[in-house]
């Protein structure tokens, strides 16, 4: 067994569709990146591949490059799943915590988690998701960005 941690975060920005967990959250504002800025999906990317020590997401997938730019996180998620499958890793769990002020992200979580399993081939009790507020503090807690830490437990297939 193994276990990976990732983390993200990146800047809100006013007019952009909010993406976590590969769903779009009703939000006045969104993440700027690259991609589609799913900080969830990236953090959990960088977990898993971590957990199979193959690097990290900006490895596989750099926003220097343009093939990436307005990506759906999904298909980075799909890709490294197909990565750790080939190297004899399977996921027993996920473990998340998103930090956010607003919105309240309780009530997208079993949407969220429906999602997630779909993509990885899950069951959704396999998957946790949690929120946390900065309480006020640092640019998260201003409403200014948004953030996720992941981590993940591999087992070996073989």
């Amino acid at each position: 067994m193994r276990i990976g941690f990732g983390y993200d975060i990146h800047p809100l920005e006013d007019g952009i569709p909010l993406v976590l967990g590969g769903i779009t959250i009703p939000h006045f504002s969104g993440c700027k990146a690259h991609s589609d800025g799913d900080v969830v999906i990236h953090a959990l990317c960088d977990a898993l591949l971590g957990a199979a020590g193959l690097g990290d997401i900006g490895q596989l997938f750099p926003s220097s490059d343009p093939k990436w730019k307005n990506r759906n996180s999904r298909y980075f998620l799909e890709e490294i799943l197909q990565l750790i499958t080939v190297n004899g890793w399977e996921i027993a769990n996920i473990d998340l915590l998103i930090q956010a002020e607003k919105p309240v992200l309780n009530p997208y979580f079993k949407e969220m988690r429906h999602q997630l399993s779909q993509i990885l081939n899950l069951q959704s009790n396999q998957i946790n998701l949690k929120a946390g507020t900065n309480e006020k503090l640092g640019p998260i807690g201003q409403e200014k960005a948004i953030a996720c830490y992941a981590v993940c437990l591999l087992q070996s297939r073989l």
